[in-house]
Formats: C-alpha cells, sequence, structure tokens
C-alpha cells in the first residue's frame, strides 16, 4: 500500500536499534526523510545513508530540544515526531527500588516526550498532515509486579497522550499512543531473564506464564509497530487521535 508519506519529514528519538529502527527504516522505504538521535554511536553509524543522526541522551532535556531544532533544520520542517526512547527501568519489590532508578525511568520515558513534545510543536503546527505518535506498552494500561518505576511512567505517556490530542486538535495535530505487549528482541530477552532472576525460575517458564494471558501468543515484531505508525501519520490516520492503540495479542494482564 502506498501511504503517500513521500517527502514527509519525521523525527523518531531512540532510532538506533530495535523498534526505533524498524520506525526509520519503514519511513524511509515510504521516501519518508527521516532524523533520528540515540545514544548508541555504532548503531547510527550503521543507519541508512540519508538519515539525518545526532548522538543524544534524551534524559538531557536541553541536549534533546537542540537535537529538534537542529533535526528540523535540516529537514526544512516536521511532519511527524514519533516518540520512541525509553527503557526498561528496574525489576525489584518497591521497597528494593533505589528513588535514582524510579527518577531516571520517568525521565527517560516520560519526561523525555514531554520535552520533545513541547518543542516540536511549534514547527508541527505548520505542517499540512501533523501527527505525534507516542510510545507506551501494555504497561500502561494495566499493572505489571514488580516494573512500577515503567509502568507508572507508561500510564503517564497514555495521559500525556490523550491530553495532547485535546489540546492540539483545533490545531489539526494527532496525537496518539502505541501499546505494544511482548515485542521480540534484545530488550525483552533481557527483561525476562530480569524478571527469572528475582522471582526464582527460569525465563522459559516466565515466558510461558507471559504468553499465557494473551490470545495470540507468539511476540509482536518491530515492523508491525512501524507500519501502525506509518499508517497514523499517513492521511488515512486522519481523523485518529486521542487514542492508546494496543498491539499485544490481546494481552489479558502483564505477569
Amino acid at each position: 500500500m502506498d501511504l503517500q508519506l513521500a517527502g514527509h519529514r519525521v523525527i523518531v528519538t531512540a532510532g538506533a536499534n530495535g523498534i526505533g529502527r524498524a520506525i526509520v527504516e519503514a519511513f524511509l522505504a515510504e521516501g519518508a526523510r527521516v532524523a533520528t538521535c540515540d545514544i548508541d554511536e555504532a548503531g547510527l553509524e550503521s543507519l541508512p545513508s540519508g538519515v539525518i543522526r545526532h548522538r543524544v541522551d534524551v534524559g538531557d532535556t536541553k541536549g534533546l530540544g537542540d537535537f529538534i531544532d537542529t533535526a528540523i533544520a535540516g529537514l526544512g520542517g516536521l511532519d511527524c515526531l514519533v516518540n520512541n526512547a525509553g527503557i526498561a527501568g528496574p525489576t525489584a519489590r518497591i521497597e528494593d527500588i533505589d528513588l535514582a532508578a524510579w527518577e531516571q525511568c520517568m525521565n527517560i520515558c516520560l519526561t523525555s516526550q514531554f520535552a520533545a513534545c513541547a518543542r516540536a510543536v511549534p514547527y508541527l503546527r505548520k505542517s499540512d498532515n501533523p501527527s505525534i505518535a507516542n510510545l507506551s506498552s501494555a504497561a500502561g494500561r494495566m499493572g505489571f509486579c514488580l516494573r512500577t518505576p515503567y509502568s507508572a511512567a507508561k500510564w503517564g505517556v497514555i495521559g500525556l497522550t490523550k491530553s495532547l490530542a485535546m489540546e492540539l486538535g483545533p490545531d489539526d495535530i494527532r496525537v496518539n499512543a502505541i501499546l505494544p505487549g511482548l515485542v521480540s528482541g534484545d530488550r525483552q530477552r533481557r527483561v525476562l531473564e530480569a524478571k527469572a532472576q528475582s522471582r526464582g525460575c527460569s525465563v522459559a517458564e516466565i515466558e510461558a506464564e507471559a504468553f499465557s494471558f494473551a490470545s495470540i501468543r507468539h511476540y509482536v515484531t518491530p515492523q508491525q509497530i512501524a507500519d501502525q505508525i506509518l499508517y497514523l501519520a499517513s492521511d488515512r490516520g486522519g481523523t485518529i487521535s486521542g487514542q492508546a492503540i494496543s498491539i499485544c495479542g490481546d494481552l489479558k494482564m502483564l505477569a
């Protein structure tokens, strides 16, 4: 399907690997112009030519804001912001979670999205087809045992998304949240390993338990997430806003 995104100007945070890289490459395949940032310099360098790339820690809001300004100057404007950056945060009982770990998770998973939106919105108002996609999680609509910082941040992303959709609707800026479930890749593997270690069981047992709460019992792929975001950024998604869209195989809960 031709989504008619040729020339679309897109910023994706944390685009060097995993979900972010799939989003970058999907937009490029549609003929869009893309800028991204990441802390992984080697990953950035391995991206396809033509991508505007900068090493940025999104936890540094000044550095993030400077990147957005620079990227937009290079792109010649902005049509779509994808707030993809995030970390897993600690896996532990609440009394064992250090406050600094909580703050780091909230800063990268939530505050960076607020900061990026605040900097990008004045540019998006000048677009003929503006949109924002914020990565939340299945943990953003249900509790997640031993993952309180991550779950709290991802619930916050949905609140940010719905509030901005209302605020920016008069400017025709669409704002949606994407809620992946169990996504294939190294990050999900590390999460399962941490949960297994915390609970004193095997990774296979944790994985089997996680999938037992889903109707479709296999991993979500980064490409499937990218496909949804591209649709929302296209004219076909022109009246979709304020939504928390699950891509999770119908998860009933998180173990």
